[in-house]
């Protein structure tokens, strides 16, 4: 098979391409971050992912979650250092991991039975399953995209997408705005039936002439309408953060 690893520390790294090569598998390559793994499966299409859970920044249980929607997603077997009690969550669910220390003969029966992670598989695995995203992912036809959440100004609903409006540009996803409140509303409050906004990108709330509401914000030179219906919530937040 042909395998990528992907781990933050290069020891792991080389442990896993050493055995995994001995066993007759092909490492197309190391990955060191959640990103690059991403993208590496993009352009090598590995038929499985040696995937590390602990990593700085976007971690393993989020790249999983990103990776499900490239068109032929590797099959994925979580590394971990979890000990033998937090892993009753793996042993659930038809989701293979390998412990560290590696071995070579659990290397083996993994590969073997490596199999794809569907998602609600993904949100039983661990306690941290449910947590938001640090990145909204968009795939094109050539590439994907990673947005860094932080930098997204707003998300706008049109019929089956949603453009995701940041600092950097503009991207669209196949995502419902209710899986998007319900993930990111400590960060985004919704103003309109089709429009949830960053809270922090927000300067002020304008009236226009025929009596409707619009909110002003930052680095966008559009103004998004506000629904009557969220006016009051939106007034709230505004003197809040004033």
């Amino acid at each position: 098979m042909n395998i990528l690893i992907t781990d933050d520390e290069a020891p792991a790294r080389a442990r896993l391409r050493a055995l995994t090569e001995e066993l007759g598998h092909t490492v197309l390559g190391e990955a060191t971050h959640g990103e690059q793994a991403l993208q590496m499966c993009e352009s090598l299409h590995p038929e499985v992912i040696l995937l590390d859970i602990r990593m700085p920044g976007m971690d393993g249980i989020e790249t999983a979650r990103h990776l499900m929607i490239l068109e032929n997603p590797p099959a994925i077997i979580f590394v971990t250092a979890f000990d033998q009690h937090a892993l009753q969550a793996f042993e659930t669910n038809a989701v293979d991991y390998l412990l560290k220390p590696i071995r070579k003969e659990r290397l083996m029966e993994s590969l073997d039975k490596a199999g794809r992670l569907n998602r609600v598989q993904l949100s039983q695995i661990s306690d941290d399953g449910n947590k938001a995203r640090t990145h909204i992912c968009s795939r094109t036809r050539n590439q994907i995209k990673l947005v860094p959440v932080f930098n997204i100004i707003y998300f706008m609903a049109d019929q089956k997408y949603i453009s995701v409006i940041s600092k950097e540009g503009e991207v669209l996803i196949e995502e419902s705005l209710k899986s998007l409140e319900d993930e990111f509303g400590d960060r985004f409050i919704r103003i309109h039936r089709n429009a949830l906004v960053a809270r922090d990108c927000i300067l002020s709330m304008e009236k226009s002439a025929d009596g409707g509401h619009f909110l002003l914000l930052k680095d966008v030179d559009k103004m998004l309408e506000i629904s009557r219906r969220h006016v009051s919530g939106v007034r709230k937040i505004i003197k809040e953060l004033g």
